[in-house]
């Protein structure tokens, strides 16, 4: 199919019956929402919130949007701020993982990140803050209906439809901002009344079994006596949303669960390696509530799980710990039952490069050029490299960092493939400084060394003394071990 853009794909997400997991009595469903562009559930919420706006013009053409997130509402505003052409800013706990704050920056949004001990509702108050201050819309996914209303036309439609041939006996969700819980469980109890609606909620933080008939939501939200720190990153926050409140005060929820976070974690590994199917941890914890029902449930049970997320979502998050990056022993067994390419085997001999007798390699001209690339005063920093070369990465991270203007010469770019000048450059550099590994590094003309020299000099400070030699200007004040910036898989390992 073609789409006009990309907000056009978000819903329509596969309902999956488990083959592995689960007693074999009952038919266990998910509902796949990482099937959503950035893969999550609150792509729905994005959408409907900013479409909203837009409609009744609260919502103004350029104007800045704001929203306090865990993330992955985040993710979804950016996604659709950035189609749409409105600046964004999201505000979140510093304790959330890595990857989210990355994936938003990503897409051209700002974040401002907020004390893990003010937790989610110290990142609403900031939210709120900064709305007032500076005219910005305010998305308020806790208190806002439009939240509600694109789960009612879009997941409970397609859950609807799903089940249209079959009862649908359960339907399991957790309930975080509210929306997904109030708009799907409403149409469920219009539409499909016999099915039950079972919310869960972690074992430490249980909300919403201790809130009280009389409990109001306010704006900013007040914090949670009852809220403990859990593994479910964004599945229930120090708060109650005013949404969710609804949802229990207008009789939609038929039973909650407590769910143990480990068991969640588990749970989303033998998602992935029994069933295929990759989930963050608060689908675990709302599968493992599906379970719990599955067990007591009558022959023949249907019971659908909502699965909000990826697990790629948690690389950085307690998921991920006993996933290593390195070979294990059984890895490094395979790799040694054939004889080369190992890390324990020598290495293969590189090809011989063929010359063109007629052509040398070497010349009068690309001496020129070079000697004029190196001494030139309006770039006195340059570096010679490869666009492909992790160390040229990490040079040029190093040089971002301390805000170093530098002239990348990258030998093997497009710019240096005719009549194969990138491979006469370097021939050239290599007869000059007797180095033949890139990238190579020159500071006001002279010759520095390649990465690991230049790391060097950054930790002995010889590098800035030649920095300010050439009357370079860079930031002094930062402090970074330059060998941190090396390759994801040389971390903790040095080169002489």
């Amino acid at each position: 199919m073609r789409y006009t853009s990309i907000l056009e794909t978000i819903g329509n997400t596969p309902c999956v019956r488990l083959q592995k997991i689960g007693p074999q009595h009952i038919n266990l469903f998910v509902k796949i929402e990482s099937f959503n562009p950035t893969a999550s559930v609150k792509d729905r919420t994005a959408y409907g919130i900013i479409e909203h706006a837009e409609k009744i013009g609260a919502l103004l053409p350029g104007q800045t949007v704001v929203e306090a997130t865990s993330g992955n509402a985040g993710i979804g505003l950016a996604m659709v701020c950035a189609q749409k052409g409105y600046p964004l800013v999201v505000v979140m706990p510093e304790n959330f993982s890595v990857e989210r704050r990355k994936l938003i920056r990503f897409f051209g949004a700002r974040v401002v990140l907020t004390p893990a001990g003010h937790k989610g509702s110290g990142a609403l108050a900031k939210a709120q803050e900064l709305a007032e201050r500076h005219g910005w819309f305010y998305c308020r996914q806790f208190d806002n209906d439009a939240n509600t209303n694109i789960h009612a036309r879009t997941t409970a439609k397609e859950i609807l439809q799903d089940f249209s041939d079959m009862p649908l006996d359960y339907w399991v969700s957790g309930y975080g901002s509210g929306g997904t819980l109030k708009g799907v469980a409403q149409m469920l109890k219009h539409h499909s009344p016999k099915t039950k609606v079972v919310v869960c909620e972690p074992n430490n933080a249980q909300l919403l079994a201790t809130i009280g008939e009389h409990s109001r939501f306010t704006s900013p939200p007040q914090s949670n006596s009852h809220f403990q720190p859990h593994l479910m990153q964004g599945w229930t926050p120090d708060f109650v949303s005013r949404l969710t409140e609804d949802a229990q005060r207008e009789g939609c929820i038929d039973q909650l669960l407590p769910v143990d976070g480990n068991r969640a974690i588990q749970l989303c590994r033998d998602l992935a390696q029994k069933e295929g199917i990759l989930t963050g941890i608060s689908g675990g914890a709302t599968l493992a509530g599906a379970l719990q029902i599955a067990e007591e449930a009558e022959p023949g049970s249907n019971i659908l799980c909502m699965l909000p997320d990826t697990a790629e979502r948690y690389i950085t998050t307690p998921l991920f710990d006993e996933i290593g990056a390195e070979m294990n022993g059984e890895e490094r067994e395979i790799s040694e039952s054939t004889p080369n390419f190992r890390f324990d085997a020598p290495p293969t001999p590189l090809p011989v490069m063929e010359v063109d007798e007629q052509e040398p390699l070497i010349t009068e001209i690309t001496q020129q050029m070079l000697h004029q690339i190196i001494n030139n005063p309006k770039r006195p920093v340059v570096m010679f490299g490869l666009e492909w070369c992790e160390f040229s990465w990490s040079v040029r991270k190093l040089f971002k960092k301390l805000c170093i203007p530098f002239h990348s010469v990258d030998l093997d770019s497009s710019s240096y493939q005719n009549c194969g000048l990138g491979k006469k450059l370097k021939a050239t550099l290599i007869s000059q400084t007797n180095c033949s590994t890139l990238p190579q590094i020159f500071v006001g003309g002279e010759f520095l060394g390649g990465c690991i020299e230049l790391f060097d000099a950054v930790n002995n400070r010889s590098f800035y003394r030649k920095l300010d030699k050439a009357g370079i200007t860079f930031n002094k004040v930062i402090d970074i071990d330059p060998y941190t910036l090396l390759p994801g898989w040389m971390h903790g390992s040095r080169l002489d």
